[in-house]
Order: C-alpha cells, then structure tokens, then sequence
C-alpha cells in the first residue's frame, strides 16, 4: 500500500501540500536534512511531509516557508489554508463508525479525482448503483447488520454519486462485466429499477458505460475488479484502488499503475461500444 490511509484530514491535500513544500526547498537549495534541522525534527519527517504521509502542524510550516524564503503575504497565506484543509475532516468522516478505516482513503480521493475508471465483475459499480440495489447488496454482505446502519451506508452511496451527475461533475468510465448485468440482485423489480438506471445515466456527456461480454472468454482484466483515479493537479500520480476482502491495496508508483492502466485500455477495447451497451441492457430488460 504506497499511500497511508488519512487520520482526519484530506489525503489529496496533504499530497498537494507536501509536493509545494519540495518544490520550494530544492527551488532554495536545501537538503531535506537541513530542512528537518530547522523545524527541530529528523531528515525522515521531512521526506513523509512532502509525501503527504503526516499530519502537518501550522508551526512547522511557517518556519519552513519563511527558511525558503516565501515572504510574499498571499504565498503564505495560499499554502497556510492548505494546511487548515489538510488537517480538516472531509464530509464523510461523519460516516467514520459504518465504514471501515482503509475505505475513508478511497472517499477522499474519489472526491478529488476529475477522472475515474473503474472494472467491476460481480456488480454494478457503487457510483451507479441505485438505492434499492446498493441496500441489496450490504443486506447480503452484511447480514446481521442493523438496519439503521445499512441505512447510512445506503445513504453516503447516494452522496457520493452527487457529484457525477453534475453538469461539471468528473469523468466517470466504467466497464462492467456482463455477468453483473444478470446476476439478479435483490430480485427482479430492483435489477429492473438498476438497469433503467444505467441508460439514464449513460446519456448523461461525462458518463461513459462498457460491457465486458461473455463472448471475449479471457481477458485482460482477470485479476478482478480495480479502479484508477487521475486528478487534475499535474503533481499526483494517478492512483490504482484494488478492493479486497478485509482491505486495500491504493498503488501510485508508476511500475505499479501502468499494468492496470494497459488492462483499462485492453477492457476498453474489446468491451461494447457505448452504443452497443444501450443495446445489450435494453435486452436484458426486456427479459425481465
């Protein structure tokens, strides 16, 4: 796991933080241990710092800032704001006691990202399901869970679908296998209601849904689901999500991200055409 999972603040802005304070110490000519020497504190911490994988105090930055000689008021001001969104909760942590710890991480850089790409077997993608479906599938991955707690889950899904249905919303490419579109999922009324779904949505500009079919056999994608996360700040490397059963694996170096991104483009390829998507869940449905 190459990137920390975030105590209360905003794993993006702790990354954009950390990556200014690098750019204006070697810009000053410093090393990181005359940096560390500074703020009274190792070589170590000052590598995490501008890694994003620590907290950061405002002191600490100040006195970094003004050892790299940033004086200009409003320079100051821009990078100390920085430090206050870092170190301040993101909207979901409200939901911190439904979810588990390492997919906060995930939340956080979904928020941030202008585009993702995602590949799902066994269901429909979260960003697309509906809230019947979505209840559907927590009821059955969680079955002695109560129903006020499935409820918050059911709800935070639906919050986090907000944004991509804006008309300035990010990039949402998804490929989905073909099994997920008939594998019925919390009977046949709401896999209706899901596929109906998936053809509005699909119309919308920045939405673009595949279908993986059957016909292809083996495919790039075999490993299983993932997802890939590009952000619009040139600094951040796009990030790979690979959920597992009790964890996550969030990949950033690059020897680590290219093989998905040629799987990605692999599915893209031999998956249907938008179009031929249409075509394939209006099948399905009226199968139904």
């Amino acid at each position: 796991m190459s990137i920390d999972p975030p105590g209360s603040g905003s794993t993006v802005r702790r990354i954009m933080l950390g990556a200014s304070l690098r750019r204006l110490r070697e810009a000053s000519g410093l090393d990181r241990a005359q940096a560390g020497f500074h703020i009274r504190a190792s070589e170590s911490k000052i590598s995490r710092m501008e890694l994003g994988r620590v907290g950061f105090k405002t002191r600490d930055v100040e006195d970094l800032l003004t050892l790299y000689g940033v004086v200009d008021d409003a320079d100051r001001r821009a990078l100390l704001e920085m430090v206050r969104e870092a170190n301040t909760p993101g909207w979901w942590h409200k939901y911190s006691a439904e979810l588990p710890s390492w997919f906060t991480t995930y939340i956080g850089l979904e928020e941030a990202a202008s585009v993702i790409r995602t590949y799902e077997v066994q269901f429909v993608p979260g960003l697309l399901q509906t809230a019947a479906y979505a209840r559907s599938v927590y009821q059955l991955g969680n079955p002695d869970e109560s129903p006020e707690k499935i409820e918050r889950r059911v709800h935070l899904r639906m919050q986090r679908q907000e944004r991509f249905t804006r008309k300035d919303g990010p990039r949402l490419w998804a490929v989905v296998d073909e099994a997920a579109l008939k594998r019925i999922i919390g009977g046949r009324e709401v896999m209706a209601e899901q596929l109906q779904h998936l053809l509005e949505v699909a119309a919308l500009p920045h939405i673009t849904i595949q279908v993986m079919p059957f016909k292809f056999g083996v495919h790039a994608a075999e490993g299983g689901a993932f997802s890939i996360l590009r952000f619009p700040e040139s600094d951040l490397s796009d990030v790979v999500y690979v959920e597992q059963l009790w964890g996550a694996l969030y990949l950033d170096k690059r020897e680590d991200v290219d093989p998905y991104l040629t799987a990605m483009e692999q599915l893209c390829v031999e998956s249907t055409t938008p179009g031929g998507t249409v075509e394939l869940i209006d099948g399905l449905l009226r199968k139904m």
